[in-house]
Order: C-alpha cells, then structure tokens, then sequence
C-alpha cells in the first residue's frame, strides 16, 4: 500500500497548497474572480456546502458533520478493499487519487465550514458556471480507476 500512502500524500498537498496559495496569496476569497486564461480558464471562488454541485448544500453543523462521516467511511471502505483486494499498483494509485481528494475536502469542512473551489473552465461559447479544486479531480479520476482496475490483474485480465 506505499503507492496508495504516496499518491493519497501528493494530492493531499497539492490540494491544500492550491487551497492555501488562492485562498492566502491571492486572496480570490475577496477577489472572487482571476482571469487566467480566458474564458477557457479561471479561478472563480465558491464556498460548497454540499456535495457536487452545490447539491444538498447547508450550513449546518449537523449537515457538515454528516457529510465528514461519509467522506471518511469512504476513505475507510476503499482503504480496506484494496488493501483485501492484493494492493495492485493501479488500484493502490485509484485509491489514494480518491481517498487524497476526499481527505482535501475533509480538512476544508473542518477549517473554513465549506469546500475551497477555485478552478472553472468554460470553451466553445459554453460558459461553465461550476468551480472545482484539484481534490475534486482527484476524487473523480480515483473512483473511475477503481471501477476500471477492479478484478483485474498486473496483466490487465480479469481474474477468475
């Protein structure tokens, strides 16, 4: 499980120092937009309660609490069928791609209440009104490599 402990570590100081450098240096939380590389790219600053989307968003301590419980459950769950699955090299980096982004959005609901995002992209005349962070990304590549890698060996083949 070193791959999933040195993947989970990368993306979770990735994650925060983005956070930190936006957040701290830049001061998007008062600037609320970056142009970087319009309009394919920008840093637009949003505050998620909820889960994607803004979807069951709240402020409330209970609905915090209750989304930090899932989150780690998750974290726990994968950890432990990997870990039972054999640990193969593209499982373990799936896991701690989902389990490094998971525990960069954990430690924003416990700092500042809510998930940093920062990141949006926008192109082809089709303005995107959604930010993201590098945890988001993270957590959406881990989980489509679990469902890819799973029951599959070093060679590729489903195992029997």
């Amino acid at each position: 499980m070193r791959i999933a402990i040195g993947v989970l570590a990368v993306i979770l100081v990735a994650d925060q120092a983005s956070k930190w450098a936006v957040v701290n240096v830049m001061g998007l939380d008062q600037r609320l937009f970056i142009p970087v590389f319009d309009p394919y790219l920008n840093f637009a600053m949003a505050w998620n309660t909820g889960i994607n989307f803004g979807l069951f968003s709240s402020g409330s301590w209970a609905a915090r609490a209750v989304l930090i419980a899932i989150a780690l459950a998750i974290c726990t769950w994968v950890w432990i069928w990997v870990r039972r699955d054999g640990a193969r090299k593209w499982m373990q980096v799936s896991a701690g791609l989902l389990i490094g982004g998971a525990l960069g959005n954990v430690i924003d609901r416990l700092r500042w209440g809510a998930v940093a995002d920062f990141i949006n992209m926008s192109c082809c005349g089709l303005q995107n009104p959604y930010s993201f962070n590098i945890a988001d990304v993270a957590v959406f590549a881990g989980a489509f490599g679990l469902i890819v890698f799973a029951g599959r060996s070093e060679k590729g083949r489903r195992t029997e």
